[in-house]
């Protein structure tokens, strides 16, 4: 496996009263923020850019604080973009957008 940056798109959607799904996700997030790659939150997802190992770890890691806060199931979402000709960045995608 290439250990270039790649972009993984995460969706986490935790089975808990739905007054409390903003708050497990959140907890999420946190994980995500704290790691220290790159991300965009999203309406749907959270992006993050970075190696494919460290990104796995994460999507780990932003499970088990799911569970910890109370989620008793989660439905994970993971989307992957990789290229063998080296890095993918949000930028390539989304840069032109940004305001």
């Amino acid at each position: 496996m290439h250990q270039h940056n790649i972009n993984l798109a995460l969706q986490i959607l935790p089975q808990v009263p739905s007054e409390q799904v903003y708050a497990v996700v959140d907890e999420a997030i946190a994980v995500i923020q704290q790691s220290g790659v790159k991300y965009r939150v999203c309406p749907f997802e959270t992006v993050m850019e970075g190696p494919y190992d460290l990104l796995m770890d994460i999507v780990k890691r932003t499970q088990e604080v799911c569970f910890k806060a109370g989620a008793g199931q989660l439905l994970v979402y993971i989307k992957i973009q990789n290229n063998s000709a080296g890095p993918v960045t949000i930028e390539d995608k989304t840069g032109k957008y940004d305001g």
